[in-house]
């Protein structure tokens, strides 16, 4: 661990400036991020399914083209790790379900597409819930993620395995994805940066309800810059994802100054419909007296929220029922505990309660959007617990409240993709159980290059602060932590092997 220690910490956006100053071989960084992903991942199991040899390979053509002079693209050399629900050609693609165990697709989705495009080298897939379903990282295919921090807690979800492997410097590059929280939370738990954009920003033409702006893609990193090189490599329209626009890549690449000391900060600790854990309100009131004194005016909101948790329960299901509706008529027991209830919850739904819904979250988005005459931005925890044993499924008590469902726990976050405001989370010191605490960081109704402004001026300005500086994982002591039994997995070989032999003998395509 210790040769490779030094380079795989540097960040994204240092490493892929030394390549293209050939300062730095995407060769020797990909070996040092295989070293890495070989010492440290049968402690966090992080990642997926792998193809180091293909990386290997992708890595000796990013590095002939450097020494050729060719343009280069913005994450040239870059390895790089994909959430295990986008399609990698000739790569395991299995969502974390039984169903797709032996998919290997034969075309890359427009995000791993864009990704490869601008340069990425991607040696493998990271950990995801069965089907993306819930914060919790852990299914029958791969087993569980585990958190960092001490991996008998969980990572968060769905990018668990995205959060964990930065985190762990396994990777300078990560992708995740965001419906009720899928990329801020497990950056939160695992004390790194992920930025959900505003809908269609970074197309996403998986999705089967092109309409929607709940889900969306979106980049993750160990700062705000690594994230924002990311977000520029996959941003602009395309025809397959309809709310998607033009927009220029090179806008989201450089920071605009931000002076805190002009900022108007509004701030709450549950929008006033959220369960959140006393020990987290208390936390997020030592962050805020820490931060005020950087700020203009630092003020609580208020604002009507209705009756979001209905709204989202409604508008999330018709996701689930236009996703597994084949999968659930051919055989339920096909499905994990958390899909089949998201299945059975929409498919009792009728016309009239979606027609509320969507008339209720239009009612909430445009009352939050009132917020924004008076503050620039507004600050609030990511999640409203400290990270749990990740063999407990689900929070199902926030606050002394019994949660009504696997996902209720995720309010903080879902109350604000009903906004489908842009929003990020940033590594924000320790909670009072030392583990990592996350900062959501809510920006203006489609400033997403605003948000990331702010967002990386906050981070400059909590640097200095043992109290609100990015915390980083002890990787020496993971070696001596007794770990819990992991979930029993169908993989029969190592995700390398697997990798491979899935490619020598393809399945289904999800493509």
């Amino acid at each position: 661990m210790g040769e490779y220690q030094e380079l795989v910490g540097m960040s994204a956006v240092t490493l892929r400036r030394m390549i293209g100053n050939r300062q730095l071989s995407p060769v020797e960084l990909v070996d040092a991020c295989i070293a890495r992903i070989e010492a440290v991942d049968p402690f966090v199991n992080a990642m997926a399914a792998t193809d180091f040899d293909a990386g290997r390979e992708a890595a000796r053509a990013a590095e002939n083209a450097v020494m050729r002079g060719e343009p280069l693209g913005l994450l040239h050399g870059l390895p790089t790790g994909v959430k295990d629900l986008e399609a990698t050609a000739g790569l395991l693609t299995t969502h974390g379900s039984p169903l797709y165990r032996d998919a290997v697709p034969h075309e890359d989705n427009l995000l791993v597409a864009r990704l490869r495009a601008a340069g990425a080298i991607v040696v493998g897939k990271t950990n995801v819930p069965e089907l993306g379903a819930g914060a919790n990282t852990r299914n029958p295919v791969w087993g569980a993620t585990g958190n960092p921090f001490n991996p008998n807690l969980n990572a968060g979800g769905s990018s668990g395995g995205s959060a964990a492997a930065l985190a762990c410097d396994m990777l300078p590059v990560c992708t995740g994805s965001d419906t009720g929280g899928s990329l801020r939370i497990p950056a939160a738990l695992c004390g790194v940066v992920g930025f959900r954009p505003s809908p269609g920003l970074v197309p996403s033409p998986r999705k089967l309800l092109g309409w929607t702006p709940i889900s969306v893609v979106g980049p993750m990193g160990r700062s705000v810059a690594d994230a924002r090189l990311q977000l520029a490599a996959t941003v602009g329209v395309d025809s397959g994802d309809p709310l998607s626009y033009p927009v220029r890549a090179s806008a989201f690449l450089a920071p605009r100054t931000v002076d805190l000391s002009t900022l108007r900060v509004g701030w709450t600790e549950d929008f006033g419909v959220c369960a959140v854990d006393d020990e987290i309100r208390k936390t997020f009131r030592a962050k805020l007296d820490a931060m005020h004194p950087l700020f203009g005016t630092c003020e609580e909101i208020s604002v009507d929220f209705g009756d979001a948790h209905r709204a989202f329960d409604v508008i999330r299901a018709d996701s689930f029922v236009a996703g597994l509706r084949d999968a659930y008529e051919a055989d339920p027991a096909s499905l994990g505990p958390n899909t089949r209830a998201n299945y059975e919850l929409g498919a009792a739904m009728t016309l009239a309660d979606a027609a509320w819904a969507h008339r209720e979250q239009t009612g909430i988005m445009r009352r939050f959007q009132e917020l924004y005459s008076r503050y620039d931005v507004i600050l609030s925890p990511t999640t409203p617990v400290s990270p749990f044993p990740w063999t407990t499924l689900y929070a199902s008590r926030v606050g002394g409240e019994v949660q009504a469902n696997y996902y209720r726990w995720l309010a903080l976050t879902y109350v604000v993709t009903l906004c489908t405001n842009p929003a990020i989370t940033l590594p924000c010191g320790l909670d009072d159980a030392g583990m990592p605490f996350g900062l959501q960081v809510t920006g203006p109704f489609r400033r997403d290059r605003w948000t990331l402004d702010i967002a990386e001026a906050l981070e400059a300005a909590f640097a200095p602060s043992p109290a609100l500086c990015r915390p980083r994982p002890d990787l020496t002591k993971l070696s001596n932590t007794v770990i819990e039994p992991a979930l029993k997995s169908i993989v029969t070989a190592p995700p390398a092997v697997a990798a491979k032999a899935a490619r020598d003998n393809p399945g289904t395509s999800l493509v």
